[in-house]
């Protein structure tokens, strides 16, 4: 493998850690094994820090193909708490509202999943990447600032109910998706259309194009890689 000339690596990104430290981690390790000063690396899709699974690291000159790879089709498996909200949608604040969950059973929630098959208008959350007036919305959320976030199309190929527990109101789910779907807005919107609320507890990406997270690899076999062949 050339990773100065460009490659392209899977890597299974760790709870708590942001795809920017997934990229500095594999530009650190190769630069000190390899013994280079400078090399680009790039990641070809965000995934959130409460988040685990796929991210696509491209080196070199494969990195030309970021664009390209950015519009991949993704696969989640999201775990929802249902009955309860937050304001970042996910664990990352805490529960600002409950609601009631009596109505809820396996065959609402059958019938609620089937509608966010095909093309869809999503507002982004709050919480998110998405830029304002040249500012990323999390950063003014943090501030207590509201903005208003436009909704954006995208497309659900497939979702479907993988679990769902009526004791803890916890509800799995499978969703293939476009580029740009926010798993934590859909848990949101989700919980409006059961006339409830609900957050994301869990969410694993499992493909990204023709990457599984089979194909993936940790940080410690990638150095035990990486110093292999820098040893040949």
């Amino acid at each position: 493998m050339d990773f100065v000339e460009g490659e392209i690596v899977a890597f299974d990104k760790p709870y708590k850690w942001t795809s920017f430290d997934v990229v500095g981690k594999a530009r650190w390790l190769l630069c000190h094994h390899l013994h280079v000063k400078k090399l680009k690396v790039g990641h070809t899709g965000t995934l959130d820090p409460l988040a685990t699974g796929v991210v696509i690291v491209c080196t070199g000159r494969k990195t030309k193909l970021i664009d390209k790879l950015q519009y991949d089709t993704k696969e989640y498996v999201a775990t929802l708490q249902l009955g309860a909200t937050t304001p970042s949608f996910d664990l990352e604040k805490p529960i600002d509202k409950t609601y009631p969950t009596q109505h809820i059973t396996r065959e609402l929630i059958d019938e609620v999943i089937l509608t966010f098959l095909g093309e869809q208008w999503q507002v982004p959350p709050m919480f998110s990447a998405v830029k304002v007036d040249g500012k990323r919305a999390y950063e003014l959320a943090r501030k207590g600032e509201e903005v208003e976030l436009k909704p954006k199309l995208l497309v659900i190929d497939e979702i479907e109910v993988m679990s769902f527990d009526p004791e803890t109101m916890q509800l799995v789910i499978r969703v293939v998706c476009s580029k740009g779907t926010y798993i934590r807005a859909l848990a949101r919107d989700i919980g409006q259309k059961l006339n409830s609320g609900a957050h994301l507890i869990a969410l694993r990406r499992i493909r990204v194009g023709d990457y599984k997270i089979e194909d993936c690899i940790s940080f410690e076999q990638f150095e035990k890689l990486v110093y292999e062949v820098s040893s040949i």
